[in-house]
């Protein structure tokens, strides 16, 4: 519960003295958002390197697929997305986003 100590009255005239003295310099703001575009990345996963990574692969989670092949995780996703519509793999249990995926025999 200690508080500040209380600075000396010299430094506190001697820094008001500069700022009436000096001009005030203008800060401007560029807007970074408004010069740099989004870059579109489309990263797609070869479907026979993809099922070879499978192949290996005990139990098959988005994540764990996404780390093992080096790429983002909705890329990951939407490949295990459409792995499932092909009844290549079946959901065997997980909740909600976090799904453990099995392949099908």
């Amino acid at each position: 519960m200690g508080g500040n100590k209380k600075k000396s009255s010299q430094s506190n005239t001697s820094k008001s003295q500069e700022n009436k003295g000096g001009k005030k310099e203008e800060v401007k703001k560029t807007p970074a958002s408004k010069t740099q575009q989004k870059q579109k990345l489309s990263v797609l996963i070869e479907e026979a390197q993809g099922l070879k990574t499978l192949d290996s692969m005990k139990a098959i989670t988005v994540h764990s697929f996404a780390r093992t092949l080096g790429v983002k995780i909705s890329v990951a996703n939407n490949f295990l997305k459409n792995l499932e519509n092909k009844n290549i793999i079946k959901v065997i249990g997980g909740y909600s986003g976090h799904r453990i995926y099995q392949k099908s025999k």
